[in-house]
Order: C-alpha cells, then structure tokens, then sequence
C-alpha cells in the first residue's frame, strides 16, 4: 500500500517535472520571440532613418545645385550687361 502511494506520488513529481519543463521552455521560446520581434522593429525603425537622412541629403544636394544654377545665371546676365554697356560706350567714343 505504500509502496503504491510512494510510486504515485514519485510518477505526480515526475509529471509536474514534465510539466514546469514545458512551461521554462514555452516562456524561453517566447521571450526569444518577443526578442527577434523587437529586433526587427529596431532593424525597421534604423531602416526608415536611414531613408530619412538619404532623402534629406538628396533634397539637400538638389537645393545646393540650384542655388549654384541661379548663381551661374546671375553672373552671365551681369557679364552681358556689362558687354552691352560696353558696347555701348564705345559706339559713343
């Protein structure tokens, strides 16, 4: 009769053995999940900068090149005032 109750209470320890083994080892693989999840979010998120910065230093370039172009233009209409008035003086001389 012990015997009995010593092997069923051994087989029930086994058993909550068995069991808290599958919970330690649902709860790592869900930790690990939440991890891996994480990780992506940051990875996306870094992604996303990364395009930001890009595009702002493409608008930033395109400005520059603009501002550069209109500079240009500026100075050759200046060059040809200063031609014509030129020119001009001579045509008076």
């Amino acid at each position: 009769m012990i015997r009995l109750t010593d092997e069923k209470n051994s087989r029930i320890r086994g058993e909550d053995k068995v069991l808290k083994n599958r919970e330690g080892e649902q709860k790592k693989m869900e930790e690990k999940e939440e991890e891996e999840e994480e990780e992506e979010e940051e990875e996306e998120e870094e992604e996303e900068e990364e395009e930001e910065e890009e595009k702002e230093e493409e608008e930033e370039k395109e400005e520059e090149e603009e501002e550069e172009e209109e500079e240009e233009e500026e100075e050759e209409e200046e060059e040809e005032k200063e031609e014509e008035e030129e020119e001009g003086e001579e045509e008076e001389s």
